[in-house]
């Protein structure tokens, strides 16, 4: 039975932060739901971003509460995830692990398994090809979190696996796993209260007896999607029924300008509706105001979204859904029994190279280039101002929508659902994984795009110190004169790559010793794991005059 080392950088999982992202949530939602829902009674956590322990645990007991003991991975310890087996990822990055993994403990040591989140970057579009070119094993994984951006994982493989054969006559593509496992979340955060129902009425003014829609999400109307279409959809329902809607806009934008402009020109289309603010960065708000609403609205027509966690909180909220046939938006409502899924439309392949060479020429940001293919796909606004009209003017519509869909939530999306499927692929992936180490060619190089620079840059030195250099004492050195450069403020900066102080006086009393010895025989004193960065600081001991290098020829190159 497989368990996996879960990669911990706060920065992926803390949503208490002003520039909050979806993928932030999602990664806290994981966190939770696993500390809940794993089989495994110990939580292995690899400390990647090498903070202290205490600092971290701080955080994961913050997130969910647990008893379960903590076994901490150093950054740099891969040889310790070979105990639970596997690694999980929260980005599509397998491709580097794999090419860190072969780089330090090799191929067979644990699985990797990635997931999918933005896929639109050009960080994460450069990422994707290391699947074809890295050593991905096939007991590695990428999780991607519908059935859309499979496809449009699988579109990008295809094209470069296209330019490898007409490039360098690449025969037989390597197989990639590309598992779809939708994301989850704690379904139980979002149940309806009917306090808090007539607490946020209250605190809004909103009658008990008025129509409610809600938007929760980041408030970035150029790379999250356009909140015109759901104001003009509010607007024309508004004017068809004759009923008073009020619309909840919970969310946060990078800056006060931004979230000024989304707001005052969002409320000057929908001039009859009744629009309300709430700062959605704020826990209390965030898994409370779902109870507040009637139904939930969300056209996404932006490609930076993969899946939308938001359609799924609603639905465990018990809120019918208006939102666009989109993206991962379609693994999540269905149509005509949760919500309305309303149609999307977009231009054909082919017209957008222009659009993806500005960005590929760094002339156009990322936020303008997403922000560009969003202005030309079109949600249908007739379809989404009948769904909302159908909700508004029928409450038992909504009633029993809101019943199946937190049915769905519940049953289909809680992680109590979710991390069994993942533990499952562990499982499978670790049954796949040999035991024993596989041989490979010697002329192969850990990662060939990331050579070790002593290798890449061979010729620019005299020469190399090799393990049949002399080094020779220096007469007068002492490990305090060691120690004085290197705490030098100037070299600071080197200290985590350097030898331990007792290191530095097993290297220097050697030398001493002996008044010359060979690089062999002085790094021999060392365990085998330390002996490399023992000869390497050799070097940095001679470059500080502390000990000396005997040169292998008396004459320097002409």
């Amino acid at each position: 039975m497989a368990s996996a080392a879960i990669y911990l950088n706060p920065e992926a999982y803390n949503t208490e932060v002003p520039q909050l992202m979806g993928r932030i949530a999602a990664g806290e939602s994981f966190l939770k739901g696993y500390i809940r829902h794993a089989r495994t009674d110990t939580l292995r956590l690899w400390n990647v971003a090498a903070k202290p322990q205490e600092e971290l645990e701080a955080l994961v007991r913050k997130l969910e509460p647990t008893t379960k003991p903590i076994s901490w991975v150093g950054r740099a310890d891969r040889a310790a995830l070979r105990d639970p087996g596997c690694v999980y990822l929260p980005v599509p990055g397998v491709g580097q692990e794999a090419w860190a993994r072969r780089s330090t403990v090799g191929d067979h040591s644990y699985s990797i398994t990635g997931v999918t989140h933005t896929t639109a970057t050009q960080r994460v579009m450069d990422s994707l090809p290391q699947l074809l070119l890295s050593p991905m094993a096939p007991w590695d994984a990428l999780i991607c979190t519908s059935r859309a951006v499979k496809a449009s994982v699988e579109d990008q493989l295809d094209a470069v696996w296209d330019f490898l054969e007409d490039r360098v006559g690449a025969r037989e593509r390597p197989p990639v796993r590309l598992e779809m496992i939708p994301l989850g979340i704690n379904a139980a955060d979002f149940a309806p209260k009917p306090d808090e129902r007539a607490h946020w009425r209250k605190e809004l003014g909103i009658p008990d007896d008025a129509v409610v829609a809600l938007f929760v999400g980041r408030l970035n109307f150029v790379s999250k999607m356009t909140p015109i279409p759901m104001a003009m959809a509010l607007e024309r329902a508004a004017a068809q029924t004759g009923k008073e809607i009020h619309w909840i806009v919970c969310g946060w934008a990078a800056n006060e300008k931004v979230e000024k402009i989304y707001h005052q020109e969002t409320s000057a289309f929908c001039p009859s509706v009744k629009y309300h603010v709430l700062d959605g960065r704020k826990p209390e708000v965030r898994f409370s105001v779902w109870s507040a609403a009637d139904f939930f609205l969300s056209l996404s027509d932006n490609i930076q979204e993969t899946f939308g966690l938001t359609p799924v909180e609603a639905m465990a909220a018990g809120l019918p859904c208006v939102i666009s046939d989109w993206d991962g938006y379609r693994d999540t409502v269905r149509h005509g029994q949760d919500g309305f899924r309303v149609s999307s439309y977009a231009p054909r392949p082919g017209l957008g190279n222009d659009l993806a060479f500005r960005h590929a020429a760094n002339w156009d940001s990322y936020d303008a280039y997403v922000g560009a293919v969003s202005q030309f796909t079109a949600v249908d606004l007739d379809e989404a101002t009948r769904a909302v009209v159908n909700l508004v003017k029928d409450p038992e519509l909504r009633r029993s929508m809101g019943d199946r869909a937190r049915q769905r939530a519940v049953e289909d999306f809680d992680w109590s659902a979710i991390i069994p499927r993942y533990e499952a692929l562990w499982d499978e992936l670790d049954a796949r994984r040999p035991k024993t180490p596989i041989s490979r060619p010697r002329r192969l190089q850990g990662n060939p795009w990331r050579l070790d620079p002593y290798q890449l840059f061979a010729s620019y030195p005299t020469e190399a110190l090799t393990s049949g250099s002399m080094i020779a004492a220096v007469p007068g050195v002492t490990l305090a004169a060691a120690m004085r450069v290197l705490n030098s403020p100037m070299l600071s900066f080197i200290k985590g790559y350097m030898a331990s102080e007792q290191e530095f006086e097993m290297l220097l009393g050697h030398v001493t010793r002996h008044r010359q010895a060979r690089v062999s025989d002085i790094v021999a004193q060392f365990p085998p794991q330390r002996r490399n960065h023992m000869e390497r600081t050799l070097l940095w001991l001679a470059k500080y005059g502390l000990v000396a290098v005997v040169p292998r020829t008396t004459s320097m190159p002409g």
